[in-house]
């Protein structure tokens, strides 16, 4: 792309982050960005970040508009900014659940400017001063329901994440919501509950966490995350979050079960299953 107008609905780290890079790589480019909050903006100016404040009156000129907002608010507002955008406006989204916010949109008569989108990036801080250059580079963006959108606008979607360095797939939201409650909803609930168990018990004992080392600060790190992002997401993929919950609740009381009754053999042969995963996982280039 020679020249870019990029919409940001969301200047956190995720659109902030795109706005850096987008930045980097084109010449010719304005951002607007949009929030709920005038302090928001006012820091995402300071930053560089976007350009100009923006209304969604103005979403018409947009080449491409990029919306990273808590998974709630994208099904409400998406419709309206469907409704304000131009002709040949680029839509997408960056939720980390799909279904509810592909049927927000399903009988929109703009619907095929519309790309649902899950970028697999992102770190436990928000705000536009958590934005990241070379966020994307490396890391899978998974497309759901491709066929639904224009071929020409799915066309320059690619152009734009292929750009970033991103590695695409694609998936239907139901299997989307339904995988992704394992290796990112289960995570996050996990570190979430470590760090609620440790800090009840450092109530009693302060000195604690002058034991925690890389092991708990890595497993924890999740915990520091946004919950007005992350309750929505669990709302949203409640069946699915609940099946998984099962499952983990289920291994748990395995495994204490395991230490109760003293065969450690039997523990160990189940870690040296699950080290199995190292072949599996990629490591992280960031």
């Amino acid at each position: 792309m020679e020249s870019l107008k990029l919409g940001l609905v969301g200047v956190g780290l995720m659109n902030g982050s795109l706005a850096l890079d987008v930045k980097n790589l084109y010449n010719d480019v304005e951002v607007y960005g949009m929030s709920r909050r005038q302090t928001t903006l006012d820091k995402a100016l300071e930053l560089g970040l976007i350009d100009y404040r923006a209304d969604m009156h103005m979403l018409a000129d947009m080449d491409v508009v990029a919306v990273a907002i808590p998974v709630e608010a994208t099904a409400g507002l998406l419709p309206q900014i469907l409704d304000h955008i131009g002709s040949d406006t680029l839509v997408f989204d960056m939720g980390s659940t799909k279904v509810a916010i592909c049927e927000a949109v399903a009988q929109h008569p703009k619907r095929n400017q519309f790309l649902a989108c899950h970028p697999i990036a992102g770190t436990e801080f928000s705000g536009p001063e958590a934005a990241l250059p070379r966020l994307y580079e490396g890391k899978v963006n998974m497309l759901c329901e491709v066929e639904k959108t224009r071929p020409d606008l799915v066309s320059k979607a690619q152009q734009l994440f292929s750009d970033l360095g991103m590695v695409l797939r694609q998936m239907n939201p139901v299997d989307h919501d339904r995988h992704i409650a394992y290796v990112s909803h289960l995570s996050h609930i996990t570190s979430f509950m470590l760090g609620k168990t440790v800090m009840e018990k450092e109530a009693d004992e302060q000195s604690i966490f002058d034991m925690a080392g890389s092991g708990f600060s890595s497993t924890v790190r999740l915990a520091k995350s946004s919950p007005e992002m992350w309750v929505p997401i669990f709302k949203q993929n409640k069946e699915n979050v609940l099946e998984t919950l099962e499952e983990y609740i289920m291994n748990l009381n395995h495994f204490r079960d395991l230490m109760q009754s003293d065969d450690y053999e039997a523990i160990t042969l189940q870690m040296k299953e699950i080290n199995n995963i190292k072949h599996i996982l990629k490591p992280d280039k960031h």
